[in-house]
């Protein structure tokens, strides 16, 4: 479709010039008839009459095929900013939908602790916390990607997020915007204060390029099929 409208584009370009060299060559022929002397007031008159109509009704032709080449190239341009506007909107919708990998400026946050103290809930609740904070990826331990789907549940192993055991130490990596995340992590009440009070410790690391590969996984629906139009 763009080759389409690109060669339009030019046949109509060329058009406009073919009609425009019509016009010079018609003008030249004018200056180099020969004297009018002989030819009758009538029919000068009537020859005059008949260049300006033709005069006239080449202007119109190149002045419509010119507004039909500024419209095939506003179209040209239209349908290319349509189209980037629906990768990056597929873009941003595979990020939020953890089917693709993504980087940006981030946290990442270590937490380490005994055995059983950081549970299902505490892992969850840090989660919530990020995203309150306007985190836009989150991945934990490098293999599992959190999304709306995702769950959190206690393990003898340690914390089973989304059918995959993660064990201690856990590590967080959270993409948004570094300075309020942190905030985020080290605010009376937050995670740093509830791990420590299990005997743990959390680390915050500010970075300026997170790279996560983790995706999630994506289920098929069982009762789900798509409308019909």
């Amino acid at each position: 479709m763009r080759d389409l409208r690109s060669r339009s584009a030019w046949v109509v370009a060329l058009l406009v010039g073919l009609l425009a060299f019509t016009m010079t060559v018609q003008w030249s022929q004018d200056d180099e008839t020969d004297d009018f002397s002989g030819v009758r007031g009538v029919e000068l008159a009537e020859l005059l009459k008949s260049l300006d109509a033709t005069n006239t009704r080449l202007s119109q032709q190149i002045e419509t095929l010119r507004a039909s080449r500024d419209d095939l190239r506003d179209s040209s341009e239209s349908s290319a900013e349509a189209r980037k506007a629906a990768v990056e909107r597929a873009n941003s919708l595979a990020i939020l939908a953890g089917t693709v990998g993504a980087e940006g400026a981030g946290i990442e946050i270590s937490i380490t602790a005994p055995p059983g103290a950081v549970t299902a809930s505490v892992l969850l609740d840090a989660v919530q916390e990020m995203r309150d904070a306007g985190a836009e990826v989150i991945a934990l331990n490098g293999v599992a990607r959190v999304v709306a789907q995702t769950w959190f549940l206690d393990d003898d192993a340690g914390v089973r997020v989304s059918g995959r055991v993660l064990k201690p130490p856990y590590v967080m990596e959270v993409i948004g915007d570094p300075e309020t995340l942190a905030d985020a992590v080290t605010f009376r009440g937050g995670l740093a204060d509830r791990v420590e009070s299990r005997g743990g410790d959390v680390s915050v690391e500010e970075r300026q390029r997170i790279r996560v590969t983790a995706v999630a996984d994506t289920p098929e629906p069982q009762y789900a099929r798509p409308a019909n139009d």
